[in-house]
């Protein structure tokens, strides 16, 4: 089932059960699924499409609650991780710390890679391998860890 069906499915849930949490994430990101269905050549999305677009509304969701975090907004934060949380189930299961540094690892031995200098070449072929797997963020934290 496509991450679009599913979405539908959890809406009329979330309808049925009066969540409106849940209802607004959901609607937000069947309107994501709509905008890019039709804004672009191709008609259907395919499911690293539709991946890439639940994390960037995850992620713009975290980014919020972070903003409103440090303006001590709570009441404002709360809603935009439930958000989250709602929208990440969508995701792939998400790589351990472990596990993704022994994937860089394996990429920087690849790619033959020494110095801070490689960096763009190690993130490069990390981002493509480890999409939807892992955030860009811990991605690049690790990367940096290891080539310094």
């Amino acid at each position: 089932m496509s991450v679009q069906a599913q979405v539908m499915e959890q809406m009329k849930a979330a309808m049925k059960s009066k969540d409106t949490v849940a209802l607004e994430a959901l609607r937000a990101l069947k309107s994501a699924f709509l905008l890019a269905n039709t804004s672009g050549s191709n008609v259907d999305l395919s499911s690293e499409d539709e991946i890439k677009i639940v994390q960037k509304l995850v992620k713009q969701r975290k980014d919020s609650a972070a903003i409103f975090q440090e303006q001590d907004r709570n009441d404002l934060a709360d809603p935009e991780l439930a958000q989250a949380k709602i929208l990440e189930q969508f995701l792939p299961a998400q790589m351990g710390e472990e596990e993704l540094t022994s994937a860089i690892n394996a990429i920087i031995e690849q790619t033959g890679a020494s110095s801070m200098r490689d960096m763009g070449k190690v993130m490069g072929i990390a981002s493509k391998q480890l999409a939807g797997k892992a955030d860009g963020k811990a991605i690049s934290t690790i990367v940096k860890q290891l080539l310094s």
